[in-house]
Formats: C-alpha cells, structure tokens, sequence
C-alpha cells in the first residue's frame, strides 16, 4: 500500500462513518461491515447484511425455546419420579433435586468460563448441546428399559407393588441427569450472550434490536417452560415417564439442528484467555508492589496509547476505589517499556489501568452474585417442595386432574404479566420523570418479592397441615407463591441478564487482540463499565502524546510510542454475568 493510500485510509477513520472492506479481487466492495470486531465462519470481517441480526437471532431464540421445554421436561417432575419410580421418600427427593439443580447451577460457571477464555461460544454451545442430548437419550433409554417396571400405576400404588431399582440401575440414572446437569447448565450462559453478540452495538438499530432480543430470549424461555409444564409434566403424571423423555431428547435435537443452520450466518468473537488469570495476576502484582508509592497523578499509571486497552477492550478511567490494586499499574522502571505495549521481561509485574479498573469491577459484582444465590435459592423450591407440597393437597377441579407440577403453569403466567405491567405501567410513567429504578434497585425488588412468595408457601403449609386430619385443601392455594415468583424474576433475572455493570472484557493476560476492522473513533467519552467513563478516544495526532508517553517523556526525555489499538468490541454481556447462581 502506498502512502497516499495510507492517507485516504488514516482520514476515513477520523469520521464516524462506516468502515469498508473490500476482498482482495474486488469482491463485496462497498458492502458494510460489522463495527463490533466480530468475524464470520471464515475468520473474515462480518458483512452486515449477510450475518448475524435477526436471522441468526431467531435461530437461537427457537433453539433456547426447545431446550428450555426438553430440560424442564426433566426437572419439573424429578423429584416425582424420585419418589415415586425410584422409591425415595420427600425429603430425600427433594434433597437430590436441590443438589442436582445446584450441580446445574456450577456448571454455568465452568461453561463461561471455557467459552469466553478457551472455545469461544458457539464451539461450547455445540459441544455442550450435545452432552445435554446425550444426556437425554440415556435417561430416555434407562427409563424405560431399567426404570419403567418400577413405576406404580399411580401414585398411592394401592393396585400394584414397586419394586427398588437396583445399585447399577440407579447408577446410569444418576450418571445421564449429571450429564443434562453440566449440558444444559453449561451451555445455557454462554447461548444468552452469543445470540446479543449477533446484534451490533454500535450500529444504531441493531443495538435497540439487541435490547430487544433480551425481552424475546426470556419469551422464548417462558414458551419452552409452558409446553412442558401443561402438556410433558401431563404425561408424566399418567405413567409414561420414558415417553415424555423421548420428546424431550427430540425437542433438544431439534434445537441442535436449528443452530448448527445458523452456522454460516453467525457472528463470532474470538475467547480472550482466562479472566480468573487477570484477576489473580494483577492481586500478585499488587501484592509484589505493596511497597511502591501510588504517583498522585492518575495519568502517570500504565496505560497503553491509543484507542484500546489489552485485547482491543475499550478503556476504563481510573476510580479511586480499591487503591490498593492500583499499585499493579506503577510503572517501577520506564526504560523497560516497549512502545504501547507490556514490557516483555516482567510481564506479571505490570497492568493497565483498565486491566485494574476491570478487578476492581468484578470486585463491586461479588455482592450481586451473593444475591443471586440467595434468590436461587428461593427460586429452586418451585421444582422441589412446592412440587412435594401440591402432592398433598386436592389437585382435582370438578372432573379435571391437576398434575402436581401442572400448577406451575401460574409461574409463567406470572412472568408474563408482570412483564407488560412493569414496562408500561411502572417503568414507561416513571420514566417520563426520570424516576426509573436504577438496576439494583430492581433487583432489590426481586428478592423482596421472593421473600413474599416464601412467607406465602408457609402460610399455605400452614393452613394445609391444620386441616390435614379432616380433608385435602385445594392445590388452587398455592397460586398466589407461583403468581410472586414469576414476579419476582421480571425484577430479578430479566434484570440481570440487563445488567451492564460489568467491564467491557475481561482478557487473559496472554490473550489476543481481535481480528477485524478498527473500531470508529468517537471524541467524546462513553459510558463505561461499573458506572463509570471510559477515556476519550485519542486519535493519532501528530505531536501529541498519549498519556503513558508522557509519562515516558517526563522521565525519559521522550521516546517514540506505538497506538495500542486494536479491533475491539463492546462486550455488554459477559457469560459469566448470566450465571444466576
């Protein structure tokens, strides 16, 4: 490339226009590209028009919906088929149950963890969707072929005897549950945040679509749930446990299939290395450096030069929390500084600013994620106790049989309703004054109503152990605990899978930067992560120095210095962020 090239090129980036590529014999020239950095299937800048968007987004939307209905084909019920098929008693049941949902739950961690730092998202969603599937066609198989002469002809077995699975029997059983635990608890974080990254966020209307795409992934969820809860848990409840299996695995095939369609379609963005690194490195760091005095001049800390941080991640300002760690950022001797970049002889010695700001982000999220077990511990009695506690009330209505699990169906419509009366008749007037709750005040609200839900459960046990002796009190009871649950999530979960108080990436140290086209430069500075302002963008002006340059020339005399840019993205959803618990 020629220097007058080199020119139109350095002026095209000093506007905030579209960024064009072009194939090296002319082929999609004039085509948009992707601002995010997000490459196709090939590696390749993504085209706007033929990636990603709601094509891709409606792939997985439908993928989400059909494996939300094939895993709670499973869970709703499992603790009936504990007691019922594999002779447990309520408590041991609901014992297992908690344990197998907390397993599902730790899983989520490990999943996001190897999707944002090792395979990247849409290798894990396709690895762990198939553990999830071959975990439903052994419990599909085992049912039936170990497990379903056990089953009673109905639940009091006044007309026939069951008998107790044997060690091996009981061994695949537990082995295929695990494997639906760790695929589908692996793969759920990881497939929320690939379906926003198909959504651009600094193009204007693909970011009101991703927002949009939260609200539709939770309708998706919600769908997935109300097919399982009426017309799966009804077979269940009639006997034909292996049946009900058997379309679960179909629905998760299906869902499968679905995916691997959008596979040339799909934006992707490359894994980082691993965030637990950074975080660890840079309290070593620290640590190493406790002696060294913190500069009073925040511009005096390392920060590379140019538009991004490390591994294209926008840059976060400094805050003045957490001083302790800003001793990472010290720069102990300037000469060893390569220009913009870590100094290659001590590379655990020294972080950026933002690599700091990042930790202290993850830092001020640890009371949230505390929340969020709390809340899911709440939450997890819905597939557990109150599933045992409908077992002991009347479920029939007139001539209808309410299957013990069908009266979750209240749960959804819950969510549902709450859904539409929090966004027009709370958030939409509230906001004309500017008076919408912040986040975590959404979030408290959450946990309140949760609260609600559980005093509303043990008033209805109560009630339902004071009347025991004389007749069954109505399963219909236990709608107002169902009806403040689905409430509650509106707040709760719908809140966090919203919530962008996370740093934009969190990289590992030896990760790289993104692949694709240089991000548009912007003058004025952007709403960052934790609550804070990211730094100005600097373009390359000729003359002026960045920040850790002049940090260099103040005690060096000078030094030429290279832009740390890089083809960066705004992550706003990080996976481990959709980790509930």
């Amino acid at each position: 490339m020629d220097i007058s090239q080199e020119d139109e090129r350095d002026q095209g980036q000093d506007h905030d226009h579209v960024i064009v590529v072009a194939g090296d014999q002319g082929e999609g020239e004039g085509e948009e590209t992707t601002r995010d950095g997000s490459v196709d299937w090939n590696g390749r800048p993504c085209l706007r028009a033929k990636s990603g968007g709601w094509p891709a987004g409606l792939l997985i939307l439908l993928n989400q919906a059909l494996a939300t209905m094939a895993v709670n084909g499973v869970s709703i019920n499992l603790v009936t088929f504990m007691r019922v098929v594999m002779q447990l008693d309520n408590a041991n049941a609901a014992k297992h149950v908690s344990n197998w949902s907390g397993t599902t739950y730790v899983f989520s961690i490990v999943g996001a963890i190897i999707a944002d730092s090792y395979w990247g998202r849409y290798k894990s969603c396709i690895i762990f969707q198939l553990i999830f599937l071959a975990g439903l066609v052994e419990l599909s198989i085992s049912s039936y072929f170990f497990l379903h002469n056990f089953s009673c002809k109905s639940e009091s077995g006044d007309t026939k005897t069951c008998r107790t699975p044997s060690a091996a029997e009981i061994a695949i059983f537990y082995a295929a549950i695990y494997k639906i635990a760790l695929g589908n608890g692996a793969y759920q974080p990881t497939n929320t945040t690939f379906g926003a990254d198909q959504f651009d966020e600094e193009h204007t209307r693909e970011k009101r679509s991703k927002t949009a795409f939260y609200g539709y992934f939770f309708v998706a969820n919600n769908l997935g749930s109300l097919v399982a809860v009426t017309f799966l848990t009804y077979m269940e409840d009639q006997g034909s446990w292996a049946a009900a299996f058997v379309i679960s695995a179909a629905a998760a095939l299906l869902g499968l299939l679905l995916f691997a369609a959008g596979t040339k379609r799909f934006r992707h963005f490359m894994p980082c290395g691993n965030p637990a690194a950074t975080v660890g490195n840079v309290f070593v760091a620290a640590t190493k450096k406790r002696h060294l005095t913190i500069p009073a001049q925040v511009e005096k800390l390392y920060e590379l030069d140019g538009t991004h941080s490390v591994n294209g991640g926008k840059k976060i300002a400094h805050t003045p929390g957490y001083r302790f760690l800003d001793k990472a950022a010290v720069i102990e001797d300037p000469s060893i500084l390569l220009p913009g970049e870590q100094p290659a002889s001590r590379p655990r010695r020294l972080y950026t600013v933002t690599q700091v700001e990042q930790v202290k982000c993850i830092l001020r999220l640890i009371p949230i994620w505390l929340c969020s077990i709390i809340y899911s511990t709440t939450y997890s009695q819905m597939s557990s106790v109150f599933i045992e506690q409908a077992q002991a009330m009347d479920n029939t209505l007139n001539k209808l049989t309410i299957p013990a699990a069908g009266i979750g169906i209240f749960e959804i419509i819950g969510v549902t309703s709450f859904v539409f009366i929090y966004t027009f008749c709370i958030a939409k007037p509230l906001s004309r004054r500017s008076k919408e709750p912040t986040e975590l005040q959404r979030m408290g609200i959450g946990l309140v109503i949760s609260t609600a839900a559980m005093i509303a459960a043990a008033l209805v046990e109560r009630q339902r152990l004071k009347h025991a002796e004389r007749y069954r009190l109505s399963v219909l009871w236990q709608i107002p605990q169902y009806l403040l649950i689905g409430a509650s999530e509106v707040f709760m979960y719908v809140t966090m899978t919203e919530l962008r108080q996370q740093p934009d990436r969190v990289a590992g140290d030896g990760g790289q930067p993104q692949r694709g086209p240089s991000r548009v430069d912007t003058a004025e500075p952007q709403p960052g992560a934790c609550g804070q302002v990211l730094l100005p963008h600097r373009r390359a002006q000729r003359g002026r120095p960045g920040p850790l340059r002049a940090a260099r020339q103040e005690v060096q005399g000078g030094g030429e210095a290279r832009g740390g840019g890089g083809g960066g993205r705004r992550a706003d959803q990080v996976s481990l962020l959709c980790v509930y618990a």
